[in-house]
């Protein structure tokens, strides 16, 4: 049963890495990947939860922050503990490997802890934003996808290593988007 998923999983990887491409993703996706990107979406954020909701704001970041360190540890753990060779750094797919970044990472490839870190922050917001829109709260799920096939597309991860750290993710994401509902809850600050 495993050999069949591995199998399945470096066949999805080429299809992906090499069959799919073109010419305009492969200018694109690349950057899809790089933080500095997607920061305006973060000063967005930022903005948006402090002059909405005051005080509440604030601890919506300290828990969005600690979203993000929790699945980023827990994905460096379980990478350390699995070892499994990224397909950039393979000596047998090497030479079927497009690498379309500056480097190829020397840490193990399972969990993807770009699939970790983005799953747990798009579970954290769609669970505190969900009241606003569901459907624009949705769409977090959206931007962690996008950076999960970026990490497929450039070579650096299995396919089964964004799953691995999608699932990671979103149990994280839960977590600390129940706690925050739970305990402190975005509503809009009362002003007299």
């Amino acid at each position: 049963m495993l050999e069949r998923l591995l199998r399945l999983d470096y066949k999805l990887f080429f299809y992906i890495n090499n069959v799919w491409r073109n010419a305009v993703l492969d200018a694109i996706v690349p950057w899809l990947r790089e933080p500095y990107v997607w920061a305006p979406l973060y000063l967005f954020l930022v903005l948006f939860v402090t002059i909405n909701y005051g005080w509440k704001g604030f601890w919506w970041i300290v828990f969005f922050l600690v979203s993000f360190g929790l699945a980023d540890q827990a994905s460096l753990h379980i990478k350390e503990a699995v070892g499994r060779i990224r397909p950039c750094r393979d000596p047998l797919m090497q030479h079927f490997v497009r690498v379309l970044v500056v480097y190829c990472p020397g840490s193990g490839s399972f969990t993807s802890s770009h699939a970790a870190n983005h799953f747990a922050l798009s579970t954290f917001c769609f669970l505190t934003f969900r009241h606003i829109s569901k459907l624009y709260a949705s769409l977090f799920f959206v931007w962690a996808l996008l950076i999960c096939y970026a990490q497929v597309y450039v070579g650096v991860h299995y396919p089964l290593d964004v799953i691995g750290g999608a699932v990671l993710g979103i149990m994280i994401g839960t977590l600390s988007g129940g706690f925050f509902q739970r305990r402190i809850r975005l509503e809009p600050e009362l002003t007299t």
